[in-house]
């Protein structure tokens, strides 16, 4: 089974960019599609973007979409979100998972990181 560590969040400024990163444990990396999600409490968490296998599709809710990418480096066993022009309603906390296909539902995914924080001020 693998194993999720997410990083890179942190505080920032509305407008700034930020790209997160999530390693995974295994040499099995590669056989799963990715998702990012993200999660502000005492709501229900919510798709961001998922990617395949391969990296050649992607999906993205429409709060992100032209704003952030989601990519994949299958050697290093990372999945990246790149954020850019972020604002407030973008502060949350934001975890990648493992799915044995690529979807926007939550309940398709099997594994999960821990989380990062992302905090966009005014």
């Amino acid at each position: 089974q693998v194993q999720l560590v997410e990083s890179g969040g942190g505080p920032v400024q509305a407008g700034d960019s930020l790209r997160l990163s999530c390693t995974a444990s295994g040499r099995t990396f590669s056989r799963y599609a990715m998702g990012w999600f993200r999660q502000v409490s005492g709501k229900e968490r919510e798709f961001v973007a998922c990617i395949n296998w391969s990296g050649v599709s992607t999906d993205y809710a429409d709060s992100v979409k032209g704003r952030f990418t989601i990519s994949r480096e299958n050697a290093k066993n990372t999945v990246y979100l790149q954020m850019n022009s972020l604002q407030p309603e973008d502060t949350a906390v934001y975890y990648c998972a493992a799915a044995g296909s690529m979807t926007p539902l939550t309940w398709g995914y099997h594994t999960w990181g821990q989380g990062t924080q992302v905090t966009v001020s005014s």
